[in-house]
């Protein structure tokens, strides 16, 4: 069993993350995942969260995660996200004013006020924070 396994993060714009890494934690669509080398395989829905990893002796790495697939293979870890981002790349006040928003509109009582696209933008506003918070 190898010590590293390969991982790669892309969105349908970019590729992130293409590294050798010794353990991923990746929000699932039901929960946190712990992956370490020689996980079983596994295919799985992401959901919004906080993505970290460790690569080498270097400090752990943070990317606020929504929405996407996940492959995970014996020694490599692909992860397809609908939205990442980089915890050195987010505007931390304008997550903080993103959330205040989304909350306003979860407890908004307007007819036209969809609560689950509401509550879905508190979730990703949130993970964008606490990426950020992490690092």
């Amino acid at each position: 069993m190898a010590d590293l396994l390969e991982l790669e993060i892309a969105t349908p714009e970019r590729q992130l993350v293409h590294e050798q890494v010794s353990d991923v934690q990746i929000p699932g669509k039901d929960g946190y995942l712990g992956i370490l080398p020689g996980h079983a395989a596994l295919l799985g829905l992401l959901g919004a969260g906080t993505l970290s990893y460790a690569a080498g002796s270097g400090p752990r790495r943070y990317l606020a995660i929504d929405g996407g697939f996940l492959e995970v293979l014996e020694d490599h870890v692909r992860v397809l996200a609908d939205l990442a981002e980089r915890a050195e790349d987010i505007n931390v006040d304008r997550a903080k004013s993103e959330l205040q928003r989304a909350q306003e509109q979860l407890a908004s009582t307007a007819a036209d006020a969809d609560p689950v696209v509401a509550l879905a933008a508190v979730n990703r506003a949130q993970a964008r924070i606490d990426a950020v918070e992490r690092r």
